[in-house]
This record gives C-alpha cells, structure tokens and sequence, in this order.
C-alpha cells in the first residue's frame, strides 16, 4: 500500500507538471508570485549595428581621401597637358631665363646698402618672419571660416593649404636637383649643381600658392581687392627674400609660376568635381569607415 501511494503521488506530479501553465492552480500561482508591473526593470535596449563617428571625423577622412586624389592627378598632370599648358610652361621658362639675366645685378642693389658683408648670411630670424604674410592670410581665412561656419571659407581655406602643400613638395625636389648656391654663399649666379639649395624659393612657392587661392576665390565684386591682397603676399615675400640675400631674382619667379600654376590646379580640379554628378563619401560602419562612390546618370 505504501508503494502504491508513493506511485499515485508521483503520477500527480507529472501530469501537473506536464500541464504546466495550462493549469488553473498554477497559473493562479504565478500570478501571485508576479511582481507588480511598476517594479519591473525594463528589458535592455539591444547594442546599434552602426556607430556615428562625429561629422568632423567623416570630413577629415574624405578630405584625406580626396587630397590623395589630388596628388596623383597633380604629378600625372603634364602627361595630359594641352598646347596651352605647353605654351604657360614656355612663358614661366622664358621669364625665369630673363630674371636669371639681372640675377646679379638685383642681388648687388639688395645687399650695397646692407651692413653685413658681401655675401653675408642672412639673419636666422627671416626664415620665419619672411614666411608671416603667407601664413597670416591662411590662418585669416581659416579663423573666419571657423567662426562664420562658412562652407566656402573652409574650402578656401583647405585649398590654400593643399596648394601650398603640393607646390612646396615640388620646389623642395627641384632645389636639390639643381643644387644652386644662394646669394650669401656666392657671387656667381650660375653657380648650380654645387650642392646648394636656391632655386627655387620655397617661402615664395607657398606665398604664391597661397596667395593666388586667396585673390581667386569668394565674391567676384571685391576681386580687384583680393588680387592686390593675394598678389602683394607673394611679391612681398619675394622682395623679403631678395633682400635678406636668401634668393636670387630668378629664385622668386619660379618659385611664383610654381606657386600660382598649382593654385590654379587645385581650384580647377575642385570646381570640375563640384560640377560633376558624381560624389564620393566616407560611411561610418562598426569598427572603421567605408568608401562609397556614387554616381548619376540622369
């Protein structure tokens, strides 16, 4: 009888176990046992598939991205030159052979009246006060921009940087290729391939790249202000140079067609790509970022 009882009982645990929810009893007794509703936790918000980097973040990458295009696009350029390109190359070339004519002449001008010696070495400070005027107009122009929120003063500003930075790479190669001795170093202008460093004038380049950016951009109803502004940079750093005995005449003027040649590269390729249909931009995705084209063919 024991063993009979001992089975009935189980029995009846198992099918309550079996019904489960389904039975009355028992789902009176969760009910019981539930908490009310207003101390439940609420359940956890599930983790994003996507992380939001900040805007600025996105813009630098495409900014990096779009600098490198610049890049090869720019070395590749004269494989794609046009007879009017050939013919601005022919001019920049001729004015650089007139100056180097008076290249003596301009750097005895410069230096008779100076109380250094013939040939003296330039003061260490006029590598960095002869550089002000280009780098005030860029952190001018930057400054405003930041402070406006202006879209066109940051693509004015990041123009000026990028020519200046694609310009001043080139006259740093160009200086030691024709290793010309400075003015301090020599009386003889033709002087190259003597392991020098002149030619061209790197202050100038970035005056110029600068400069040119700045006299070619923004409203066209104060263009005459901005050209005398922009192009007075770049003729006074050269005249800073000549007249610390740091450059020859024909040192500045290449350094200025170098200059403005590649302002006007930049701004051009800018404005062919702000017209175009095609855009390309920088997706945030979990842990990086993507590069997306897209193009219409409307």
């Amino acid at each position: 009888m024991r063993i009979n009882y001992r089975l009935r009982h189980a029995w009846l645990l198992g099918i309550t176990l079996l019904l489960g929810s389904r039975s009355p009893l028992v789902h009176a007794a969760q009910q019981a046992a539930t908490p009310p509703a207003a101390t439940a936790m609420p359940a956890p918000l599930p983790a994003p598939s996507v992380i939001h980097y900040p805007k600025k973040r996105s813009e630098l990458k495409l900014l990096f991205f779009r600098s490198l295009g610049d890049m090869k696009a720019y070395y590749t350029d004269p494989l794609h030159w046009k007879r009017r390109n050939w013919e601005y190359f022919g001019g920049a070339l001729a004015a650089v052979a007139i100056a180097h004519h008076y290249d003596t002449e301009v750097r005895n001008h410069f230096d008779a009246g100076s109380s250094r010696p013939f040939g003296g070495k330039p003061p260490s400070s006029a590598t960095l006060t002869d550089a002000m005027p280009g780098f005030a107009a860029f952190a001018l122009t930057f400054g405003y921009a930041a402070l406006t929120h202006s879209s066109e003063g940051e693509s004015e500003s990041w123009n000026m940087l990028e020519s200046a930075g694609l310009a001043s790479l080139t006259g740093f190669t160009m200086k030691y290729m024709f290793g010309r001795q400075r003015p301090y170093q020599t009386t003889d202008s033709n002087k190259w391939f003597a392991g020098g460093s002149s030619f061209p004038s790197l202050h100038v380049t970035a005056a110029f790249a600068i400069g040119t950016v700045l006299a070619e951009s923004g409203n066209p109803r104060i263009r005459w202000l901005r050209r005398v502004i922009g192009y007075g940079i770049g003729l006074g750093t050269a005249y800073l140079r000549m007249k610390h005995n740091a450059h020859w005449l024909s040192d500045t003027v290449a350094a200025a067609a170098l200059g403005m040649a590649t302002a006007h590269f930049v701004m051009d390729r800018r404005a062919r790509q702000d017209m175009s249909h095609s855009m390309v931009t920088v997706v945030p995705v979990r842990g990086g970022a993507m590069l997306a084209y897209a193009h219409d063919f409307n």
